[in-house]
């Protein structure tokens, strides 16, 4: 009887040995799953907040822009247009001066006529700068093409352009912003990468509309994020986001740049 129970209280002891190995193993399993689960979510919510950086980052590069834009076109209507316009109201009380001759009247109102002129011409180029005409009247496709031909006019760079994408079935309101980064793209390779030729090439890619822009000015060291931090290229990317795109930038010294950025 003595050996029937202590053979029952070993079993028992067993039983409650491999339970208790289980019960710890399931809570070495919870605690696992739980402090992964936890760096999981640690790790996305780091994620999101450089993301939600980033986004801050490109909405602040655009505020700015468009500050510097506010800036620069109240300037060119202040000097410009206003100083024209009060010579002209200047010239303008002038005629009313008695005993003026012929000559004078006659030099007087010449002077109104060309500085009027001059206003007029200066108010077409601000409003050109803010929304190229032909882009409004002809399309994305005419405005690019203006653009090609008047940095080729310079004669100090020779800019080809192709187009495989039929521009007219996108949304119109997205046309500016494609426009606004060849200009910036083409600017860049001018002023900083002194490049002589440049080839932009518009094609469709695994559906995707995408755009190949090449130079062969001085590049730099596209690795370096330093190198991609400016206004310039943030305005780039910040676009491109907008279009529901994205790009790649490749560059080394001496090998001209290389973008590629494809928009819906």
């Amino acid at each position: 009887m003595n050996t029937f129970n202590l053979e029952n209280s070993e079993v028992i002891q067993v039983v409650l040995f491999i339970l208790l190995a289980f019960i710890s193993m399931f809570l070495v399993l919870i605690l696992f799953f739980y402090f992964s689960r936890r760096k999981i979510v640690q790790i996305e919510v780091a994620k999101k907040n450089l993301e939600i950086d980033h986004q801050k980052e490109l909405l602040n590069s655009i505020l700015i822009t468009q500050e510097e834009e506010r800036k620069r076109i109240a300037q060119d209507l202040h000097d410009d247009i206003s100083s024209k316009l009060n010579v002209v109201s200047l010239n303008s009380h002038l005629l009313k001066t008695p005993n003026l001759n012929e000559t004078e009247q006659l030099e007087i109102t010449n002077n109104i006529i060309e500085l009027t002129q001059k206003a007029l011409e200066n108010s077409r180029r601000i409003a050109h700068d803010l929304l190229p005409p032909v882009l409004e009247k002809f399309g994305l496709h005419a405005g690019i093409e203006e653009l090609v031909e008047e940095f080729n006019s310079t004669k100090s760079v020779k800019v080809s352009y192709e187009n495989s994408i039929d521009f007219e079935s996108y949304p119109v309101e997205k046309h500016l912003h494609i426009f606004r980064i060849l200009q910036e793209l083409l600017n860049n390779s001018l002023r900083h990468g002194k490049a002589t030729i440049i080839s932009i090439h518009f094609t469709t890619f695994e559906n995707r509309k995408t755009c190949v822009y090449v130079d062969n000015g001085l590049g730099f060291d596209s690795s370096d994020s330093e190198n991609q931090k400016g206004l310039g290229m943030k305005n780039i990317e910040s676009r491109i986001n907008f279009l529901g795109g994205n790009f790649s930038f490749t560059s080394k010294p001496n090998q001209g740049v290389k973008m590629e950025f494809n928009f819906n």
